[in-house]
């Protein structure tokens, strides 16, 4: 079934009043005043005699005409042709009215002016059931019955719907108001969700996204998320099938940071804000959900991390000296996205000594040194969190993030006599024919550098990646899209 259609207003001067506005009771006998001067059709919303019981009153019981015609406020008055209104005006204002109207001295014994009151089709009690009831009937997924006496939660996990947090249960109402956070229709494909490749629609994500918790205004971040991950260049069926403990990582770039309330600064890796915490998990879920990816099926990680759980967060733009990531994979200034990295979870790398870049430089080549093995050389890439403490050396340095990057890479460079299977009597390492290599540690542009933090604490971190390349991922920035 579709979405009901609009049931048309009477045509001519209309007024919509419940009796519960102090306004409405103040203009009541102005209404009676127009009715019998030039004809008025007064919609009522709570009391079928109010304003009085008349032929010209019509009591919308169920607010089908003030919820299909977008009514705000009350007492609105409008002049409605062919069924729809053409113009109106909200509250009361004897100048306005007489002027709308034609009729002169209405109400010349009430105040002036007096604001509205808030429709019944607005109230925040009824939106839910207003929607479900009028627009409902266009959601195509499946209804799930949950038996009375099932608590909500055993019931989803008992279905298998849960990564193991507690999830929200994906009421009609819920995802249509989830799905009010884009312009996109419900029906339209998103992606082709691995790894049983299962077609995923704007209204799927919305279900999910409403069981991680998210707000309807991050799912333009969850539907873009959700299609960098599913493309062929990020391999999400490879990530998840692998043995590593990794996950896609989510970064976001631009005004939609602040629009959202995304942490970029004081424990923007950890928990505590809601933005971060769930559109991460979203994307985790419709994996899961949809797409089958469930660990002991596909999902084969051998421990695991809480990568895998979701990690999402937004770069500190404002307070850095340098381009943004986002900025620096191609992207014009202000312009809001996504980049999402194989990653595993975030690993400290601390240094409260070093006064000069050139210090602190070597000291992150030394720890960037050590990711996974440090006999593996140019298989992973990584995603360095700088903290604004740590970016201050840099920025009174002059150090930009090409200058960064390149006496970064010349401190990453390795022995193949040091790393080769067997060197220090250790049996894990490169092949035997790279011995006599210097070889870089991270692949030409292995090196993600992105600014956030708290002011205080001289830490940054390192988000460690999986397998790059054609039998693994590579990094995808992707435009947000409303």
């Amino acid at each position: 079934m579709s979405a009901e259609a609009p049931p048309p207003l009477p045509d001519g001067l209309v007024a919509i009043v419940k009796r519960d506005c102090p306004t409405c009771v103040l203009v009541a006998p102005v209404l009676e005043d127009l009715a019998a001067r030039i004809g008025l059709t007064a919609i009522t919303q709570d009391d079928a005699d109010f304003p009085v019981a008349a032929d010209w009153v019509v009591h919308d019981q169920d607010l089908a005409l003030s919820w299909h015609h977008d009514i705000e406020t009350v007492p609105t008055l409008a002049r409605v042709v062919d069924g729809r209104i053409d113009e109106q005006v909200e509250g009361w204002s004897r100048e306005q009215w007489e002027s709308f109207t034609g009729v002169d001295e209405l109400g010349t014994d009430l105040p002036d002016w007096r604001p509205g009151c808030g429709s019944l089709s607005v109230d925040p009690t009824l939106t839910d059931e207003l929607a479900v009831r009028f627009s409902g009937s266009a959601l195509t997924s499946r209804r799930v019955e949950i038996a009375a006496l099932e608590d909500d939660w055993e019931a989803m996990w008992d279905r298998g719907w849960s990564d193991g947090l507690p999830v929200v249960p994906p009421t009609e109402a819920r995802v249509l108001r989830m799905l009010e956070g884009t312009t996109r229709d419900p029906g339209d494909l998103v992606a082709v969700v691995p790894p049983d490749l299962v077609e995923c629609t704007v209204e799927k994500v919305a279900v999910n996204a409403v069981m991680a918790g998210c707000k309807p205004e991050y799912m333009p971040v969850v539907l873009t998320a959700l299609e960098a991950a599913c493309t062929d260049e990020f391999n999400m069926h490879g990530l998840l099938a692998t043995t590593m403990p990794v996950g896609p990582i989510v970064m976001v770039n631009g005004p939609i940071c602040d629009q959202i309330g995304m942490n970029s600064g004081l424990n923007l890796l950890g928990q505590g804000n809601r933005a971060n915490s769930t559109i991460g998990r979203a994307l985790q879920l419709v994996i899961r959900n949809v797409g089958g990816g469930k660990p002991g099926g596909v999902d084969r990680g051998t421990q695991g991390s809480p990568a895998k759980i979701g990690l999402c967060f937004a770069e500190d733009e404002a307070g850095s000296p340098w381009d943004s990531l986002a900025e620096s994979r191609g992207f014009a200034p202000g312009t809001s996205t996504v980049t999402l990295f194989p990653g595993e979870g975030p690993r400290l790398l601390f240094d409260q000594k070093s006064r000069s870049a050139e210090s602190l430089t070597k000291h992150l080549a030394e720890m960037l040194l050590s990711y996974a093995s440090p006999r593996m050389v140019m298989q992973f890439e990584t995603v360095l969190v700088m903290s604004p403490e740590h970016m201050n050396r840099y920025r009174d340095a002059g150090w930009d993030r090409a200058r960064f990057l390149e006496e970064l890479g010349s401190h990453l460079i390795v022995d193949g006599a040091d790393v080769i299977a067997g060197a220090h009597g250790i049996e894990e390492g490169m092949p035997e024919f790279l011995k006599d290599a210097q070889l870089p540690k991270y692949p030409p542009g292995g090196i993600h550098v992105i600014h956030g933090g708290s002011r205080a604490g001289l830490f940054s971190a390192a988000i460690g990646g999986w397998v790059t390349g054609e039998m693994g991922s590579v990094t995808v920035t992707r435009e947000i899209e409303r």
